[in-house]
């Protein structure tokens, strides 16, 4: 196998989202999130398919009547039916990679991040998703054994590089995804299946994180040898220490073809807390679509230096702020509820 993990700001075909329904995702919030979801679809739509996966045949009236509302033409949109228990389509998805000319869906096991029971659904996504797309699907798989992975643990520069945390793929106590694995045997997973050269593991993800480290909230890479970090300013927040830790870990990293890498700083926006719970509230979580880089923002000064860094990322995209107070409340926002496939 010849496999090569596309990054995400190559051409796609389409990006893949699951409509709300899992109100208890947002507790006491619900109500404004479908409106949210309406804006993600209306500027991801500009420019590519959007595969929305509802629950029945009785949904599909009630989104397209709220796309319609927004003036969203529908000649884009493309609806999959089929029972989930979540929407977090970033984790449940299947990979996809590129075998020279074919994209292939690759299964890794999906088990509600190690932490949640409503998953056997979602463990089905892959399978529905490849089939109606009309994909090969090769299940990852070690020693005979299903691997676990989400889509938000690691971020792909599409050449061979991939980065990940040791929080979340490599801890042995909390939400472990892979007994006994160590860096060694995630290596020949990541080369087998996804065609990864080099890993660079960062230590910690941001606080508030329920899946226990996912990297899209900390660091991704814009271009082959240039990721953007988060860092936070005051010493006194529960993020400093292990953001500024990634920040030295980054300084001497370089891609799978020896570049050194260019690491760019992305503020941390203002605590946010629901009771007495902390938020995963990250500009890092953006989505980089056909048409524009889709980015969370949170009512914050820093909203504007997040726009802006990732205007000067990507010079050739709109960046489109999206709204995500609300949103973050389920403890995820754009990169998480989306999920591209590569033309």
């Amino acid at each position: 196998m010849n496999y090569r993990l596309p990054a995400e700001w190559e051409p796609h075909k389409s990006t893949v989202i699951c409509w709300p329904h899992q109100k208890e995702d947002w507790p006491g919030k619900f109500s404004p999130i479908p409106w949210v979801y309406v804006e993600i679809i209306k500027h991801i739509s500009e420019g590519e398919l959007v595969r929305v996966i509802v629950q029945n045949e009785k949904e599909i009236h009630k989104v397209k009547k709220h796309l319609e509302r927004a003036h969203i033409d529908l000649i884009n949109i493309e609806f999959i039916i089929m029972e989930t228990d979540r929407g977090w389509m970033r984790d449940s998805s299947p990979a996809f990679v590129k075998e020279k000319d074919e994209t292939i869906a690759v299964k890794f096991k999906f088990n509600g991040w190690a932490k949640y029971s409503n998953w056997k659904k979602d463990k089905n996504i892959p399978r529905v998703i490849s089939n109606v797309i009309q994909l090969k699907m090769a299940e990852a798989v070690y020693k005979n054994e299903a691997v676990v992975l989400e889509g938000g643990a690691i971020d792909s520069n599409g050449a061979g590089t991939l980065l990940t945390t040791e929080e979340c793929l490599l801890d042995q106590t909390i939400q472990v995804r892979n007994p006994g694995f160590t860096k060694k045997e995630y290596v020949e997973v990541f080369k087998k299946h996804l065609g990864i050269k080099k890993i660079i593991w960062l230590g910690k993800g941001i606080a508030g994180d329920d899946t226990h480290g996912h990297v899209d909230d900390l660091c991704r890479f814009v271009n082959e040898d240039t990721v953007v970090l988060c860092r936070e300013k005051n010493p006194k927040d529960e993020n400093y220490k292990n953001l500024e830790e990634n920040f030295e870990r980054l300084q001497s990293e370089s891609n799978s073809e020896g570049k050194k890498l260019n690491v760019i700083e992305l503020p941390m926006p203002t605590p946010l807390n629901f009771e007495d719970l902390r938020l995963p509230a990250s500009y890092a979580n953006f989505y980089i679509c056909n048409s524009a880089v889709i980015v969370p923002t949170f009512n914050d000064p820093k909203d504007r230096i997040a726009l802006n860094t990732l205007a000067e990322c990507f010079p050739n995209k709109k960046i489109v702020g999206i709204h995500s107070v609300d949103l973050v409340w389920g403890l995820g926002t754009l990169h998480c509820l989306t999920h591209e496939e590569p033309i």
